[in-house]
């Protein structure tokens, strides 16, 4: 066990037990809890997503102790990561079904996909392009490729916040970063080795 503690944040939808057995298997300190003491105590924080972007906040808020969250995080720049919806409700607005406000911790929005003639939502394996290099992308050489479930992208007003890029008729963000917090468009839980590697990653160097 390492000297690290995660806690994983479940607002009720994310897919939380995978990425819990995951960090186990890594051999992290890992705990599922909203409270607020456990946020306090934890050295990282993790926010896993499924649902739509409205659906997502909604739940959030009902959930989780945001305040709280928002000061550990921005206030004192706690390592955070968000997966899939977990991602884009970093993001100032979405536009899944209605407008909705994210939490705005990484200037963007989230949209639709724009995929031509490919069917939507976009499911299974694709690589990334690394756009900015990283130390979230140690180790990761030839293990490039990520597993996707999703209809909607993250587009980041800087082009300095995105580090890694996919594509599916279009170019999409797929790793954004600001300082201490991340975000994957793609689950590393499902993703075999480069999710694990990515997942360390974020543990032993932010």
């Amino acid at each position: 066990m390492t000297n690290k503690s995660i806690c994983i944040l479940d607002y009720g939808s994310g897919n939380v037990r995978s990425i819990y057995n995951v960090m186990r298997h890594l051999g992290h300190n890992v705990l599922i809890s909203n409270e607020e003491q456990k946020i306090k105590n934890s050295s990282h924080l993790l926010l896993p997503g499924v649902g739509s972007f409205s659906s997502t906040m909604k739940k959030i808020r009902e959930n989780l102790p945001f305040d709280c969250l928002e000061n550990e995080v921005i206030s004192k720049g706690k390592p955070f990561l968000g997966i899939c919806v977990g991602m884009q409700v970093l993001a100032k607005k979405g536009y899944e079904f209605e407008q909705c406000e994210g939490f705005g911790w990484i200037s963007g929005s989230v949209r639709k996909l724009s995929t031509e003639n490919l069917s939507l939502p976009h499911v299974g394996w694709n690589n990334i392009l690394i756009e900015n290099p990283h130390s979230i992308f140690n180790k990761l050489k030839e293990y490039r490729d990520f597993y996707y479930v999703h209809s909607y992208c993250f587009d980041a007003h800087d082009e300095g916040n995105v580090l890694a890029y996919t594509d599916y008729g279009e170019k999409f963000s797929a790793v954004v970063c600001k300082d201490n917090i991340y975000g994957f468009q793609f689950h590393p839980e499902k993703s075999q080795r480069a999710g694990q590697l990515l997942l360390n990653n974020f543990v032993m160097t932010s």
